[in-house]
């Protein structure tokens, strides 16, 4: 990265201890911690990192005054511990965001550094802090006029009209300013008692999805389509059951830890640019297992942008697909299928490839048409 951009982020950003993380003895060789390169005392070397990782502890728009580095360096710890599989994905971490005077300023902070890091083409990981820091993560790609789709994992739908705290309705301005830069949403994991019916028809009207958390886990493969697409992704851990996540006090309910990590997986394999956790507080883990679920979930998604890597562009290398001719109605298209990772896409009548699944292949080729198709067609 070029020395006037870090330059612009650097004031921004408040180095990691890593040794307070470690402990006395420090990372082995076969540890993650040994194979980041950390903001300590100097800038790291970002220029070449796939995956860059970045803390904003903020909370105050939960209504909580933590704002300090405690819950990411709590995420970190747990992180930097697990082993290093992943030979193919270069690593960075560029410390903590500082904590502004008003949130506002946090916001502004976490903005400011995320689009100088998206103009580098880096993938960048948050490590939260509440909820509603995703509108900073938005306002990143706002910034630059970037317009993106995003995936929202969430056990709520925090899309209020007058909320009381930030966390409850910061989706409704990301939704509805102008301008507006959010092609499409996609809510996954919602839990119905928790969300207003009418909430979901005004969604479904303004052409966004809506996943409930029951319909994605019974066929867990079926929501990897609507994750491949999105370039931001963000994940409340609210939506995993409190078994699997004891800081979240808000739901017994939800996805499980291993479902959790399949949706990071996910994430890694598509085209995110950034990556937000949420909704950590350390104050409420029991024996830091959330910190531990988070850490497997982020490992997760490294294994996921090392499967992807290097993958072709659907219709661009015919030596990379498996190509099926398919007639369902009175409509031709054509399925592809990844021979690296085996995921599938299908063309559209403007002859775009869109993410699918093989359960929509197979509904064209028994002649029927795959609701996937019908909802792209709708937007």
């Amino acid at each position: 990265m070029a020395f006037n951009a870090i330059d612009t982020i650097v004031s921004f950003l408040q180095p990691v201890n890593v040794f307070a993380l470690s402990g006395d003895e420090g990372y082995k060789e076969y540890q993650l911690g040994s194979h980041i390169s950390v903001f300590e005392e100097n800038f790291p070397d970002i220029e070449n990192a796939d995956i860059v990782f970045v803390g904003c502890g903020e909370t105050r728009g939960a209504g909580r005054q933590y704002t300090n580095t405690e819950a990411p360096d709590a995420i970190r710890s747990a992180f930097y511990a697990l082993h290093y599989w992943h030979t193919d994905i270069i690593f960075a971490d560029i410390g903590n965001i500082k904590t502004g005077e008003t949130l506002h300023d946090t916001y502004a902070a976490l903005r400011t550094v995320i689009s100088e890091l998206l103009q580098h083409k880096k993938r960048v990981v948050i490590l939260g802090g509440s909820h509603d820091i995703m509108l900073a993560q938005y306002s990143a790609y706002a910034e630059l006029k970037q317009i993106v789709e995003v995936a929202n994992v969430d056990a709520t739908i925090d899309i209020n009209i007058d909320p009381a705290l930030p966390s409850e309705g910061f989706l409704m301005p990301m939704l509805t300013n102008e301008p507006n830069f959010v092609s499409h949403y996609n809510h996954i994991g919602f839990q119905s008692y928790f969300v207003h019916p009418a909430m979901l028809e005004t969604i479904d009207k303004l052409g966004f999805d809506c996943y409930r958390v029951g319909k994605v886990k019974e066929d867990m493969e079926e929501i990897e389509p609507v994750i491949r697409n999105a370039e931001l992704f963000a994940f409340d851990i609210a939506a995993i059951q409190n078994s699997h996540a004891p800081a979240n006090y808000l739901t017994p309910n939800g996805f499980n830890g291993e479902e959790a990590c399949s949706i990071m997986r996910y994430a890694g394999m598509g085209q995110a640019t950034t990556v937000g956790i949420y909704g950590y507080l350390p104050q409420q883990d029991v024996q830091n297992l959330t910190a531990k679920q988070i850490s497997h979930m982020l490992w997760y998604l490294a294994d996921g942008v090392q499967k992807s890597k290097h993958e072709a562009e659907p219709g661009k290398d015919e030596d990379s697909f498996m190509e099926f001719k398919i007639a369902f109605g009175d409509i031709d298209t054509t399925f592809l299928r990844s021979k690296k990772t085996g995921r599938w896409w299908m063309q559209m009548p403007d002859e775009k490839f869109i993410p699918c699944s093989y359960k929509d292949y197979v509904l064209a080729s028994q002649n029927e048409m795959p609701e996937r198709w019908l909802r792209a067609i709708e937007r």
